[in-house]
């Protein structure tokens, strides 16, 4: 499924809490945005049962290679 963008007005203030966060948790300002928003959007029951789940952190792992063709 595409990922949907949208802009965001914020205030400074927050953004630079966020920011924090997400650096704390070794994630991007967006994906700290995101986990925060499912999270709420569980806790109120409205998570819609076909959300996909979260791109996995960090970098994907390079595939080895086992030198058979």
């Amino acid at each position: 499924m595409a990922r949907k963008n949208m802009p965001l007005r914020i205030d400074p203030a927050v953004y630079e809490a966020i920011a924090r966060w997400a650096a704390d948790d070794l994630r991007s300002v967006n994906a700290q945005i995101e986990v925060m928003l499912r999270e709420q959007l569980r806790a109120a029951g409205r998570l819609p049962k076909v959300t996909g789940e979260l791109p996995k952190r960090g970098r994907p792992r390079k595939e080895r290679d086992t030198g058979t063709p």
